[in-house]
């Protein structure tokens, strides 16, 4: 399943600057940065080998060819991207079948947008295989545009996930709001010229420019998000 931008008639932010929300997924609005980490430990474990937890944080958020090829190196493991990639897929759909956690406040704001028609993507370095089980359970009316890390050339942190979202739902990336949970994700959404919420899931992110920081998804609403294109910072 590829990528597709069904056709959004007037959806329209009217009376604001904000054209369109697009939206990370793993960390952001579902509980998974976990998952994905403890897939990567029981699959080396069943190789033979033993991941350090300090690089937990060196592969979060990133695309898995670069975490898969980060922790192949790192270990030694005979094992090539591809085959780990299968694996990593496989250890983390098994443990989504079994429970997806959303984010505190996620339900509540997905519907937000969506009963104001805001046109909505989700952008994630996540396969197209996780993304379409995940949205099952986020609501796929919620998304007029889905796009995967295996679908773009070049995913998270290079801008053109996000580029590719912004042009697909006819907006102007500067009058996009990104709300991201790890430094990739903002790096690409920042990289795209979005403002960008930042909701740290494993790592801290400090405030910058065109870069706002909170706690938690409960302190965003559609009113917050509006407020980013004439705020002065």
């Amino acid at each position: 399943m590829t990528s597709t931008v069904p056709a959004l008639g007037t959806q329209t932010a009217e009376g604001s600057a904000l054209q369109a929300v697009l939206l990370d997924m793993d960390g952001t609005l579902v509980d998974t940065e976990g998952f994905w980490w403890d897939a990567e430990v029981e699959v080396f474990a069943r190789l033979g080998h033993t991941l350090d937890d300090s690089w937990r944080h060196v592969v979060v958020g990133g695309p898995m060819t670069r975490s898969a090829g980060f922790l192949i190196e790192a270990t030694g493991a005979d094992v090539t991207i591809a085959e780990l990639t299968v694996l990593l897929n496989d250890g983390f759909e098994d443990r989504i079948g079994r429970a997806l956690p959303l984010m505190p406040g996620a339900a509540r704001l997905l519907a937000e947008l969506s009963a104001h028609r805001i046109p909505t993507a989700l952008v994630s370095a996540s396969h197209r295989r996780i993304i379409d089980r995940v949205v099952t359970s986020l609501g796929p009316q919620n998304f007029a545009l889905t796009i995967a890390g295996d679908e773009v050339e070049r995913t998270k942190p290079f801008p053109d996930p996000y580029l590719l979202a912004a042009a697909g739902l006819g907006a102007d990336p500067a009058r996009c709001a990104v709300i991201e949970d790890t430094a990739t994700g903002v790096a690409a959404a920042e990289a795209a010229g979005c403002h960008v919420v930042a909701v740290p899931s494993v790592a801290p992110i400090a405030p910058a420019f065109r870069r706002t920081v909170v706690p938690s998804l409960e302190q965003v609403d559609l009113s917050f998000l509006r407020g980013l294109m004439t705020e002065k910072r």
